[in-house]
């Protein structure tokens, strides 16, 4: 493809030459690293770097011309392309290379601050019990027609989803589902990308180190309905119960979900247990009863947004249903870890204090004598969260164990101290231990019969971030070593 099909649509600071017009270029990449023979480089600022200091490499690497959103960089001799806005500039020149692939597919993007994994996940399941071939892209992994791989963000780079598209419909796949970040909305990485339906689950005090406040942070969520460089969604799905979902205006046709009278559709008679639940679904004049193996409330809500999904594509309530109660669980969404202890130990994802108290609730709902919290506050990041964190495990929790979760650059105990401040409000037993590891056997050995011990904040995360390396730790792994330290699992449970 010629560099002028690529840019077609991109708007530049200078046009292009007669003899620029008509190169052929091979491929795309904004990462040096990965450029080859014949590349057209993108080379924007980034959270750490200007991209501009690696335009010399890519050159050296292959590269036929840079674009860069800033003046090239003193003594740079190679071919310099200055666009208005580098993201934007490698979504519409990806959307080009790739042959607008995401108009040839189906669309749903999942934004808000709790409840995008599970939700994307339901969707999914629902798809492919419609026999659909699809792309599933959010924070846990990447599956594309039915191939797991390693997710990089929660939602990548727009040359990144263009490609895994482009594949989808190679391989004969119709529908992609997504989680769509803050950050992504914010930094144009799904920009001019058409959707088919919007999702809006909820929005709770998140990323406040990355977006200068909370009217900011909705402001990014609220891109996904209204957005610039692409059509609006057709759909929007949004959690009337929520006190944001009524803020958000969209031209798509709107199906508003919750538990309130006012919702289009609505659950009722909720039935809730460790083996999962049951509810009916009131939508138009039909009245549906749905079961799945996932637990708690908030798990109701995340299958009322798939459901509306799912009506917007016009699937029957059978093929709801079905989906629904295939999807059985959700990487480090309140998973469980059995060694046959006579306490429940479940794994989680939240690291909010909002995330806290409802998974916490959630916990509650299966009435145990006792709920034991571990959780951590990750270093780098929003500091006025810890304390409310504290706050949330220390009001709703038995027993609380404070304990570190990538503290990446910060000293762990002065991230710990932070959270104290909130967690001593509240006269509640708990104990501070900085590893992790220690602190996952602390709080089991503090675990009775039926209770349940919650270890919080890294959910599928198989790693923790230190100062100076990343190292491997899984906090399901480490629950089920700590169980076995203790006799469960290994031989006859001890009485």
């Amino acid at each position: 493809m010629t560099l002028e099909q690529i840019l077609r649509g991109v708007q530049l600071r200078r046009e292009l030459s007669g003899d620029l017009r008509g190169i052929e270029i091979r491929g795309l990449e904004y990462d040096s690293r990965r450029v080859e023979a014949g590349f057209l480089f993108f080379a924007f600022p980034g959270s750490r770097a200007d991209g501009r200091e690696f335009a010399r490499s890519a050159v050296e690497r292959g590269a036929l011309a840079v674009a860069g959103e800033l003046p090239s960089p003193a003594g740079f001799e190679g071919t310099w392309i200055e666009v208005e806005h580098g993201r934007r500039a490698l979504a519409r020149a990806s959307s080009n290379f790739y042959g607008e692939p995401d108009r040839r597919l189906s669309l749903t993007g999942v934004t808000g601050t709790n409840g995008k994994t599970t939700s994307a996940f339901l969707i999914d399941s629902i798809l492919r019990a419609a026999g659909k071939t699809t792309l599933l892209v959010g924070t846990i992994e990447y599956r594309l027609a039915g191939e797991v791989r390693t997710a990089v963000n929660t939602t990548p780079e727009s040359l990144d989803l263009y490609r895994m598209f482009h594949e989808l419909v190679e391989r004969g796949g119709t529908h992609a589902t997504m989680e769509v970040s803050s950050h992504a909305l914010a930094l144009d990485r799904v920009y001019g990308i058409t959707f088919h339906t919007a999702v809006f689950t909820n929005l709770t005090r998140d990323h406040l180190d990355f977006h200068s406040g909370m009217d900011t942070y909705f402001a990014a969520k609220k891109l996904l309905f209204a957005p610039q460089g692409a059509p609006a969604p057709r759909w929007a799905v949004i959690n009337t119960d929520d006190a944001r979902g009524a803020e958000i205006e969209t031209t798509a046709q709107v199906i508003r979900y919750g538990f309130s009278p006012g919702a289009d559709l609505r659950a009722s008679a909720l039935e809730m247990s460790f083996e999962g639940l049951r509810f009916t679904v009131e939508y138009r004049d039909q009245k549906v009863g749905l079961r799945s193996p996932l637990v708690g409330k908030i798990n109701a809500y995340n299958i009322l947004a798939a459901c509306g999904v799912a009506l917007s594509y016009g699937f029957d309530w059978q093929t709801i249903a079905r989906g629904i109660a295939d999807c059985r669980q959700v990487p480090g969404r309140f998973e469980r870890v059995d060694q046959g202890q006579p306490f429940l130990v479940v794994v989680d994802y939240a690291h909010t204090d909002d995330a806290l108290r409802s998974i916490i609730a959630v916990a509650r709902e299966l009435h145990p004598k006792r709920v034991i919290t571990l959780f951590g506050c990750g270093g780098d990041r929003d500091r006025s969260k810890r304390p409310l964190m504290g706050m949330a495990a220390g009001q709703s929790s038995d027993f609380v164990v404070l304990t570190s979760d990538n503290p990446r650059s910060e000293d762990p105990l002065a991230i710990m101290n932070d959270a104290l401040v909130g967690l001593r409000r509240f006269d509640v037993p708990h104990i501070v231990e900085p590893d992790r590891a220690k602190a996952i056997r602390a709080a089991f050995g503090q675990a009775r019969s039926g209770d349940i011990v919650i270890l919080a904040g890294k959910g599928h995360e198989p790693y923790q971030v230190l100062k100076d390396r990343v190292i491997h730790f899984d906090d399901r792994e480490a629950a089920r070593e700590a169980l076995k330290a203790l006799g469960w699992g290994v031989t006859e449970p001890r009485p």
